[in-house]
């Protein structure tokens, strides 16, 4: 078996959390050759663009994805990656509904830290129309989750 993680991110249309995820993700462990990062969502369109805010974030955070575009999450994918990170309780209900037999990649982002005043294994929202400053608390829960879901596969794997 390969020792390549390969993390999938999944939000609903894979044009804000899931895309926010793996940019920062990504930037996180850019000096390490053992990840492999990618997203997508339980109700994408095809082809869409990350939503501005997104991209401006990630602009901003010198994590910028290169020709992104959404996608919906497929078998393959699945059979391809190594965890799976939902954003919320029903992108998880949904990933395991749908695709049972991978069930044992799902986590939820937030499942291995606190978020302070929402605990431990809260949901990711939703900030589409919200402004940017709902873009920038995701971006703040992305920053506490993903050195802690690092921690979690690099104690875990094999």
């Amino acid at each position: 078996m390969s020792d390549l993680k390969n993390v999938l991110f999944v939000c609903t249309g894979n044009t804000c959390r899931s895309p926010m995820a793996e940019g920062l993700f990504r930037k996180a462990v850019q000096e390490r050759k053992d990840y492999q990062v990618s997203s997508a969502g339980v109700a994408a369109s095809k082809g869409a663009p990350c939503n501005p805010e997104t991209a401006a974030l990630l602009n901003k955070r010198g994590a910028m994805l290169e020709n992104f575009t959404s996608r919906s999450v497929t078998e393959t994918m699945l059979t391809a990656a190594t965890h799976v990170f939902a954003m919320t309780h029903g992108h998880l209900q949904t990933l395991e509904a749908r695709f049972p037999q991978h069930a044992d990649k799902f986590y939820l982002v937030c499942e291995f830290v606190e978020i302070p005043n929402e605990g431990i294994g809260t949901d990711v929202p939703d900030p589409i129309g919200l402004g940017r400053g709902a873009y920038e608390e995701v971006g703040e829960m992305f920053g506490l989750a993903i050195p802690a879901i690092i921690a979690y596969i690099d104690q875990t794997w094999k």
